[in-house]
């Protein structure tokens, strides 16, 4: 990127390799996945240095061992769990990212390749698989035997938390205006869907909820915390990482505290979180992550395109050269 603005700022180009540093790891990848934190950077939402190379996904080789290996886009976290320090970065935003042959990552921000997943699967797991991990089990304390409603259906976020809360015994229910994306929803574990463009969805949620009442945990990645609180039974948490449909909310204060409710911020997560993400892998029955189409590097512009059309189920991904 020389510019910030549409798809058409994207191309591909030589650049020089990273330098190696003590504690650094060169990364030679082989395919990056799309996240819609990427479309930010390129909009320059996050006013990323320019000349700018994006991405945060990637899975590819140690240029040093050649094991194979995961970045994770977490930078810098730092030594408390609640909450990264003020040094905190995501991978594409001020460095150059992972659409590329080649990214430079703290030796932390390294991990193993989990077995059983391709190419395309692997690239696509990290951001979202660290952020819908730590929003689930740390931020929400979800457990087994639970109920969870995902905002969204077809999102690698929406996608990863069904495929992880049915994995964990939760019972999940997710929103669409999409038959056919909460069809797809159910083979990865849902167990209904509920249409958010309804003038009375949220109270058709509530139904839907085991008993009834509202759901124990609702994952809103979207902005909508009114009607996310809304669909929580007493006591419930509603847990918030994204703000693409509204930036701002207004909330009935008392309603909120007699409800015994619990409001939750979070987004990525640190190291341990990212353990807690494969050994849980390693520990459950869980699908791979969902890929819905992949693009060569030279078409990152067209998977951009793809991506902001939102006709999608699962995860967008470049595949390297």
């Amino acid at each position: 990127m020389h510019a910030f603005g549409g798809p058409e700022v994207l191309r591909l180009e030589t650049c020089p390799d990273p330098v190696e540093r003590p504690g650094w790891v060169t990364v030679r990848l082989q395919a990056s996945a799309l996240n819609w934190h990427d479309v930010l950077v390129r909009r320059g939402q996050y006013a990323s240095p320019l000349p700018h190379v994006p991405g945060a996904d990637g899975a590819g080789t140690r240029a040093d061992t050649g094991e194979q290996v995961l970045v994770v886009p977490s930078l810098f976290w730092g030594p408390r769990g609640a909450a990264p320090s003020a040094e905190w970065e995501i991978l594409g935003d001020s460095r150059p990212g992972t659409y590329a042959e080649l990214v430079s990552v703290p030796e932390e921000c390294v991990v193993p390749w989990p077995a059983g997943l391709g190419l395309a699967q692997a690239a696509a797991l990290p951001l979202v698989g660290l952020t819908t991990y730590r929003a689930l089990f740390v931020r929400a304390r979800l457990q087994r035997g639970e109920s969870l409603l995902v905002l969204g259906a077809g999102g690698g976020v929406a996608t990863t938390a069904v495929a992880l809360g049915a994995a964990a015994g939760v019972r999940v229910v997710v929103t669409s205006t999409s038959p056919e994306k909460v069809r797809r929803a159910r083979e990865l574990g849902a167990l209904d869907g509920v249409d958010h463009s309804a003038d009375d969805w949220v109270a058709q949620a509530r139904r839907a909820a085991p008993g009834g009442d509202g759901f124990d945990v609702v994952l809103d990645p979207v902005g909508r915390w009114t009607e996310s609180i809304g669909c929580l039974r007493p006591g419930g948490r509603c847990v918030v990482l994204g703000a693409s449909v509204a930036t701002e909310a207004t909330l009935a204060v008392r309603p909120f505290f007699f409800g015994q409710y619990d409001l939750l911020g979070t987004t990525m997560g640190s190291p341990a979180d990212m353990a807690g993400l494969l050994a849980f892998l390693a520990s459950h029955d869980v699908p791979p992550p969902v890929v819905d189409r992949t693009f060569g590097l030279d078409e990152a512009a067209l998977a951009h395109q793809h991506l902001e059309a939102g006709d999608r189920f699962g995860k967008v991904v470049l595949l390297h050269p």
